[in-house]
């Protein structure tokens, strides 16, 4: 299966100078990922994962080398451009999911798209169709803390799709879940990628979502130390 690139990275590095020592969290790697393909990170805790996951959402800046998303080197844009990127292009999924606990389900996947200057009622309109697509249509006035852990994942899930991003990273999604819910997880990512086209990547040691992927990348020490096809 072949894809036209929508990210590459070249010789990309994040140093930090932690007290006269120099941390290297990222240390030249070079990549290409298609647009539409699903390509899990994996590695252990310091291999340079989430460093890569900030550096192509564009909430760090590189030391040396360059992210391009869809053609463009994202090094070269202003705040107001890069937040733009982030808000419209990119949706994020994490392990811990992040939702705001005064919020209730609905109130949370709408607020991307406050931020992105829909119309309150467009929003929670749309809000309200992810949380049927991904099984919450029942729960849209429950906070988290009256959600299961799946539940919230589902919520934090919806709420990464509300600006139609192109690009998803999922940060350990399954990581906080029990076997179960964590497949029935997976099984929604993939559904997703494969049948709305999205390009997800994913940082995970879950050994379902690196064996549904197109690819898997295996990281060291801040560099790609092998890739393999799922």
């Amino acid at each position: 299966m072949s894809f036209d690139s929508i990210i590459e990275l070249e010789d990309l590095a994040r140093h930090y100078d932690m007290g006269g020592d120099t941390v290297k969290a990222l240390d030249g790697v070079d990549l290409k990922i298609g647009r539409g393909e699903y390509v899990s990170i994996v590695g252990p805790s310091g291999s340079g994962k989430t460093t890569l996951f900030n550096l192509v959402g564009g909430l760090d800046r590189p030391t040396r080398g360059r992210v391009y998303i869809d053609g463009i080197d994202i090094s070269k844009l202003d705040a107001y451009e890069l937040a733009w990127l982030r808000c419209r292009r990119i949706g994020y999924i994490f392990q811990t999911f992040n939702l705001i606990q005064v919020l209730n389900a609905l109130e949370n996947v709408a607020l991307p798209t406050v931020f992105a200057g829909v119309p309150r009622d467009e929003g929670l309109k749309k809000a309200e169709k992810l949380l049927q697509s991904v099984g919450l249509g029942e729960r849209l006035h429950h906070r988290p803390t009256e959600l299961s852990a799946g539940q919230q994942q589902r919520v934090a899930i919806a709420r990464a799709l509300a600006n139609d991003p192109a690009i998803i990273l999922a940060d350990e999604p399954t990581g906080n879940l029990d076997l179960n819910t964590g497949t029935e997880i997976i099984d929604l990512l993939h559904g997703l990628n494969k049948k709305g086209g999205l390009t997800l990547i994913a940082a995970t040691h879950d050994l379902k979502m690196i064996k549904a992927s197109d690819r898997i990348v295996w990281m060291r020490d801040g560099r790609i130390e092998k890739i393999e096809r799922g």
